[in-house]
């Protein structure tokens, strides 16, 4: 019991920290406190004796721990109370199970001289000769006993008293260490807030700033400077290429004329022209934006109007520990959420909303070359990321059966369908298909815990894109997201891993690294980084951005190995023309901070439509109440509706038990717009868009869409 509850003094209960165990006879306990007296009877001896045994015990712990808790009152803060080292658990327990051990001892002493007793009051009784020979080897076992239980106790003393006199030292050293570990962990912390506040003031004095996006070298060279920072000294670019997280290559921006007069001289792994990199003959564009917005938006102006806001977001508070505390290390697909947490926004949506900078899949398709194909493709694969950098938010777990189409085919040149096919484990498939000549699906099955301070989101599956004239055919897959203080401070969002995107057809091959963010990294945030080789391993290209901003390409003219570093790895350098802007995001719309940081794709997708299935995301009623802003409407029927699918699914499950016994085969749930096939490039499992969703919408005949709203 704790000490609350052996201080409540209701009725049936005593503290047995200052309670009297007594025996009246060979059946009877008497158990007093104070004023306080139980009578206690046991249907025997043995019985009796075991009781007694075991309150003892009790006793004994109720002593230990109300002296524990009066010890340890005020020593240590609440945080740190918590934060026990698993060395102090193993102390804690061997004190324990040494006070057990001592009291034990006691219990020994004390019944061990009763027998004593009572074998000596037999002895002196005038008994039959047989029967006094009896008791007397009786006698001598008991002795025996004694003598071997007092060598047992003394010993067990003598550890006792050697492992509470360690005990005692290693706590100390303990204590020790903690505040120790607790100074240095602060110390780091200033430390690392000092450093950012002195490295952005650095930033913002006049003439240390540039606005160009490297440092052009001379003809020998310098290490690219990213975001235009000064460039280093060589003391500090030692002590930079010798962290842990350094990058494997090191770009060098060239002098195209001084290459264009020596390109025949040049040796080494990998060479090109830069005569090749110029823009009449390349799809690539400038790095100039409002170019670029012109060039991709003659061609891509809406003609339909589509909305540019959406109700703003309510200010209702939360105690979110109350509802996340019983959630650690849960699925967080099987935690009852309040749509507090939610955006009113589908995880369907949310898929979809990867094709906000589609236009690169486009340009992509009038490529020549693989390579420079294989640039645009890794482009697209991270402007999937800028949306989240500001969305904490969770997104509306989809319903069984829950579909969401997306028909641009007018305005864009595509359209797209997703549809949730598995429940437990939640999965979406997914299938796009553009008119401009290229072909994207996926099945993403989504693996997220929750951690306690922050939340892990793992995408599970393979993204395929192919391009209908050239036969090229790319697989990647996504990296795993972060959600950080989710209890405490501010939420922010980052991104980590690696990608590595797979041209099965010319066995292309790009490995982008995102890299997690870290307080004592002198990279820029969110850097993303990676190289375009060919199928022998000959790279031509370097992808280098930030996922929430833009990505860069520069063609590789000369390759060759750098010095090792501290840890044994040779680096590659890489003589690079300068880069060109691949992807650059669109700026939020006005007033988005009230609107869920929503994109102005993300602000189209829930807008009502006709002629759409009965299972749309849109038509879900409590994902449209949230987004009126009627929050206490929406957890009403968002329970509604996870009820109503819990009943789907145990009707489900009986009838799958049904077919058992009956000896029958039972499919379970089956999509209704995909289907599972093997994969014939990945070799997995995966659902496939099987045809009809359009044709069906085309006649309105949604006769087996399944009533799931």
């Amino acid at each position: 019991r704790t000490q609350a509850e052996m201080a409540h003094t209701c009725r049936g209960t005593i503290n047995l920290s200052t309670a009297h165990i007594d025996t009246e006879d060979s059946c009877n306990i008497v158990l007093s406190n104070g004023g306080r007296t139980y009578h206690l009877k046991a249907n025997s001896e043995v019985e009796r004796q075991r009781w007694v045994t075991a309150l003892e015990l009790a006793k004994a712990k109720a002593i230990r721990m109300r002296n524990n808790q009066s010890d340890d009152s005020g020593d240590e803060e609440p945080a740190s109370q918590s934060d026990k080292s698993e060395l102090h658990g193993t102390l804690k327990t061997l004190s324990s199970k040494l006070e057990d051990l001592s009291t034990c001892h006691e219990l020994i002493a004390k019944h061990g001289a009763a027998l004593q007793r009572s074998l000596s009051e037999l002895e002196n009784l005038k008994l039959p000769a047989e029967s006094g020979e009896k008791i007397k080897a009786v006698n001598e076992r008991a002795t025996l006993f004694r003598i071997t239980s007092n060598a047992m106790i003394n010993a067990c003393r003598d550890f006792l008293d050697l492992a509470e006199t360690h005990s005692r030292k290693w706590q100390r050293a303990l204590q020790y260490e903690r505040e120790q570990r607790i100074r240095l962990e602060e110390t780091i912390e200033q430390l690392a807030k000092q450093h950012n506040s002195l490295e952005r003031a650095c930033r913002g004095a006049p003439g240390l700033s540039s606005s160009t996006t490297g440092i052009t070298s001379t003809t020998k060279g310098s290490v690219q400077s990213a975001k235009g920072e000064a460039s280093d000294e060589d003391e500090e670019t030692e002590y930079f290429d010798a962290m842990e997280d350094a990058p494997a290559f090191i770009t060098v921006t060239a002098d195209p004329k001084h290459h264009r007069r020596s390109g025949s001289n040049l040796s080494g792994a990998s060479e090109g022209h830069p005569e090749d990199w110029n823009l009449e003959d390349s799809v690539f564009e400038s790095s100039n934006q409002s170019s670029y917005n012109e060039s991709t938006c003659k061609d891509l102006l809406p003609k339909k109007r589509r909305r540019t806001r959406i109700p703003d977001k309510p200010n209702y508070s939360l105690n979110l520990w109350s509802i996340m505390k019983n959630c650690i290390g849960k699925e967080l697909s099987k935690i009852p959420m309040p749509v507090n947490f939610n955006e009113p926004l589908s995880m369907l949506q949310r898929l979809t909303e990867d094709l906000e900078y589609h236009e690169l899949l486009d340009k992509a398709v009038k490529c020549e070359s693989s390579t420079e194909q294989m640039c645009f493709v890794a482009a697209f694969s991270v402007s999937s990321y800028s949306t989240t950098v500001h969305r904490t938010a969770k997104p509306f777990n989809p319903l069984l059966g829950e579909t969401y189409e997306l028909d641009r085919l007018e305005e864009f040149g595509f359209r797209s369908l997703c549809e949730q096919v598995s429940h437990h484990p939640p999965a979406a498939a997914h299938h796009v298909y553009s008119k401009r000549g290229w072909t994207l699906w996926q099945e993403i099955t989504i693996a997220s815990k929750f951690r306690g301070k922050y939340l892990s989101i793992m995408p599970l599956g393979a993204i395929h894109l192919e391009f209908h004239s050239s036969g090229n055919h790319y697989v990647w897959r996504k990296v795993t997201s972060t959600v950080h203080n989710i209890i405490v401070g501010k939420l922010w969002i980052d991104q980590s891993g690696e990608i590595e995107i797979v041209n099965h057809k010319s066995k292309d091959k790009c490995q982008l690294k995102f890299t997690p963010y870290s307080y004592f990294s002198r990279d820029v945030p969110r850097k993303v980084t990676g190289v375009v080789s060919d199928a022998d391993g000959k790279a031509h290209y370097v992808m280098s951005g930030t996922w929430d901003e833009k990505m860069e390409c520069s063609k590789i003219v000369h390759s060759s190995h750098g010095s090792t570093s501290t840890e044994g790895k040779q680096k590659t350098v890489y003589q690079t023309l300068s880069p060109k802007v691949l992807w650059k995001k669109y700026p939020l719309p006005d007033n988005a901070e009230n609107m869920y940081f929503f994109s102005n794709l993300a602000l189209t997708l829930n807008e009502p439509e006709e002629r759409v299935a009965p299972t749309d995301s849109r038509l879900r009623p409590d994902q449209r109440l949230m987004e009126s802003g009627r929050w206490d409407e929406a957890n009403v029927e968002k329970q509604r509706l996870e009820e109503k699918q819990r009943a789907v699914r145990r009707q489900r499950e009986a009838e799958a038990v049904e077919a058992l016994e009956e000896g029958k085969d039972y499919e379970g749930y089956i999509p209704l717009w995909f289907e599972r096939k093997v994969d014939a490039v990945t070799g997995e499992l995966i659902c496939v868009y099987k045809g009809g969703y359009w044709e069906a919408k085309d006649k309105q005949d949604w006769s087996s869409c399944p009533d799931i709203f």
